[in-house]
């Protein structure tokens, strides 16, 4: 499933159309993904209005229209693209904004992804309900480690993926993020010492902020020393110290770890 990089990278390529009209908008509106928006509303919406600017928070997107907000969540296989203005969907395309000079297009094959509609005035209540995020001034040690004394029978690996305090990380982000901070994914948040919770809230904002600059703006991959190029495969090295990394599932996803790096 797409994390916060990779929505961002995706918000990017629908940014190119700010500043321009919607002329005509075609979708396949009995697809789940569009669940308690009609086609009228959204075509009605839309239609004439000008993209005003756009936002990725966690692993939702907002686009701000001229009387109308719409929010994304690609879910597991949903991606945004630009095309040709003379574009002609196919089966996974599901929703298709005409403009002069492109179409923008979100396609999502499995159907696990959403599109949101507000067009009442202030904030959509679906975006303003988001956690703050991880490079917010709201993000502080002490939130965090509120956060992880409320989860301590938890695994760390678990806790990193909930979505009320760590919005936008996702698995590999997780693994990432605790192999750095030298901490083994199983352990219990409620057995971390003070320097493992403000490592936790460290790396993390690390992770998010390297992972932002490299894959969410032009898909290139992180920096090379990261246990992000070894997790892959069956097979791979912890890059830190040579040792075999192990695999394993722990809080209900598939996970990595060095088990010299990050000892129980």
């Amino acid at each position: 499933m797409p994390e916060l990089a990779e929505v961002e990278y995706f918000r990017k390529q629908w940014s190119v159309g700010e500043g321009e009209r919607v002329l005509r908008v075609v979708g396949h509106f009995q697809a789940r993904i569009f669940r308690g928006i009609t086609e009228h509303e959204l075509v009605d919406a839309l239609t004439g209005a000008k993209m005003t600017g756009s936002e990725s928070r966690g692993k939702q997107m907002i686009f701000r229209f001229a009387g109308a907000n719409v929010g994304i969540h690609l879910g597991m296989t949903g991606k945004l693209s630009v095309e040709k203005p003379d574009f002609s969907p196919g089966k996974h395309d599901h929703l298709v904004l005409y403009q002069k000079k492109q179409a923008l297009v979100f396609s999502d094959s499995r159907l696990f992804g959403r599109v949101l509609l507000h067009t009442g005035k202030g904030e959509a209540p679906w975006w303003a309900k988001q956690a703050p995020d991880v490079l917010s001034e709201e993000f502080t040690k002490k939130a965090v480690e509120s956060f992880l004394e409320r989860r301590k029978g938890a695994p760390i690996k678990a806790v990193l993926l909930m979505q009320e305090r760590f919005p936008g990380i996702g698995n590999w982000m997780a693994d990432e993020i605790l192999w750095q901070a030298r901490i083994h994914p199983a352990t219990r948040s409620g057995e971390l010492t003070k320097e493992e919770a403000d490592a936790i809230w460290k790396m993390t904002r690390h992770v998010t902020r390297e992972a932002l600059a490299t894959v969410g703006k032009d898909w290139s991959d992180p920096p090379a020393d990261w246990l992000f190029h070894h997790r892959w495969g069956r097979k791979g090295n912890c890059p830190r110290c040579g040792v075999e990394l192990e695999r394993g599932e722990v809080g209900g996803r598939t996970t990595s770890w060095c088990g010299k790096c990050q000892k129980p």
